[in-house]
């Protein structure tokens, strides 16, 4: 709940010549058709609740309240329910949740329920938790930052790393699918097209010759290529690209990388796992190549690619084991805005050592391109002139660009993000889009748990963190980032 906007329904029942305050309500659970009721409708309307773009288990309402106590509830789908996560008390409407309102700060403001939840919720839209007392003082919210316990936080990490450090590899393998595997030798061009096509990211190597997985062909390859390309004396041409294999371009990425970093060092040696490894060894292998998978290979007289170990997979592992004793895992009810993960855009006189990239959408496609190498970032959000969030461009986008061969047809400093996105919009890659959205995104009071059970899910590898009704992003969570908070 936050007590902010002009959006509201007609001012309810108060003290004649009392000031408003809009408050927004929040049920964050789901459902078809959501309603709010309380006090300051005398229970007698049903106020009703939308659900929030990009979050459609989000639904929310503003209601203009006079400064006092409130008590309301939530109509779902035609059953009445209350938050469990939120202060409540027990009535003559039955179970309840409450709120106060005050027009002056309180030294120690109290929460006025008689039970107070253990956990924490994804409630609040606009910046901070609903579980705190709200309170306004000359036109400004008043409200405590939610702290964790050190202890809640090591005990949670040892939960889970023992469940990871017992688990194998193994359990990733599904009980049926398929794996797109491309031969070295294939032309370059081709290959990307393929991705394109197949809608998958990456794509394992097979080297004929010597019988095994060499490597993994992915969306910084083909980034890298359209960047040589559109440099003076490039070492490839897009002729070459047409005929040249991927076996010769890794040839020529070394050289490249050779000649950036200044040393000699051969290719590096494929990163893969082995069937019976523990997932927290695999966890932490991609943490430490940066990748987004890693090939899981059965070794013997002829090795057998497996499965592409993903950290989503192995997210998912773990919210399936702890489903039903999330109360082990004290750290999991923690809001996000509460614990040292992902990236944040710095509020005003704070500092930030790693500051989010984004870009507006008539930003040049080469901007972008060069912002996801130098950043070493997956993804960079699109916003308006109010960092309101439009879209996202992510590596695997870059893709769309091998459909009829666009990418011989344009120029990086010409083409814009809306442009190249929009080449990708008839596009039958699924893997970017999850539930029918590009966008994934979370709000700041979203507890750890859910942002998990979020990123498990396929196809979706970051959340950017925005504000409600606004959308302004106020910060963006990767896989990579929970595992980091998670492992230590």
């Amino acid at each position: 709940m936050y007590a902010s906007g002009t959006d509201s329904v007609p001012e309810t029942s108060g003290v004649a010549g009392t000031v408003a305050i809009p408050t927004r309500f929040v049920w964050p659970y789901g459902g078809r058709r959501v309603f709010l009721s309380g006090s300051f409708t005398r229970w007698s309307e049903h106020v009703p609740m939308s659900p929030m773009e990009g979050c459609p288990t989000v639904f929310q309402a503003i209601c203009s309240l006079t400064p006092g106590y409130h008590q309301y509830k939530f109509f779902v789908d035609g059953e009445w329910r209350y938050d469990e996560n939120q202060p409540f008390v027990i009535g003559n409407y039955g179970t309840v949740n409450t709120v106060l309102l005050t027009s002056e700060p309180e030294p120690n403001p109290a929460i006025l329920c008689l039970e107070t939840p253990g956990s924490r919720s994804n409630m609040d839209v606009d910046n901070e938790n609903f579980y705190r007392v709200v309170t306004l003082s000359d036109g400004t919210l008043q409200e405590a930052v939610p702290r964790f316990s050190e202890t809640d936080l090591e005990v949670s990490r040892h939960r889970i790393s023992a469940f990871l450090s017992t688990h194998e590899a193994f359990g990733l393998l599904p009980e049926s699918g398929k794996i797109i595997t491309l031969d070295v030798d294939v032309p370059v061009k081709q290959a990307f097209h393929i991705l394109y096509e197949q809608g998958i990211p990456m794509a394992p190597l097979w080297d004929f010759c010597k019988g095994q997985v060499v490597s993994v062909l992915t969306p910084l390859d083909f980034i890298l290529i359209l960047r040589e390309l559109g440099k003076h004396g490039s070492n490839l041409t897009e002729e070459e690209l047409e005929t040249h294999t991927i076996s010769a371009w890794k040839e020529v990425k070394l050289l490249l990388n050779q000649h950036v970093d200044g040393h000699g060092r051969g290719p590096r040696r494929l990163a893969h796992a082995g069937p019976f490894d523990s997932l927290k060894d695999v966890a932490l292998k991609i943490l430490q190549i940066k990748v987004s998978s890693i090939p899981i290979i059965q070794h013997g007289s002829f090795p057998e690619l497996l499965h592409l170990a993903s950290l989503s997979g192995i997210l998912k592992c773990i919210c399936r084991h702890f489903r039903h004793s999330s109360s082990s895992l004290p750290i999991l009810q923690q809001p996000i805005c509460s614990i040292p993960l992902g990236t944040w855009v710095p509020r005003i006189g704070e500092s930030n050592g790693r500051p989010l990239a984004m870009l507006r959408p008539n930003a040049s496609l080469n901007s972008a391109l060069s912002l996801l190498v130098q950043a070493q970032v997956s993804s960079i959000p699109i916003v308006d002139e109010n960092d309101s969030l439009l879209d996202i461009y992510s590596r695997s986008d870059i893709t769309a660009l091998a459909k009829d061969r666009a990418y011989a047809q344009i120029h990086l400093d010409e083409m814009s993000i809306h442009q190249a996105l929009q080449l990708g919009q008839d596009a039958s890659s699924p893997y970017s889009f999850f539930n029918g959205q590009r966008c994934q995104m979370c709000l700041r009071s979203d507890p750890l748990h859910k942002v998990m059970e979020r990123l498990a899910n396929p196809g979706v590898r970051r959340l950017v963190i925005v504000e409600a009704g606004s959308k302004r992003v106020e910060g963006i969570i990767s896989l990579s980032d929970v595992f980091r908070f998670l492992l230590g």
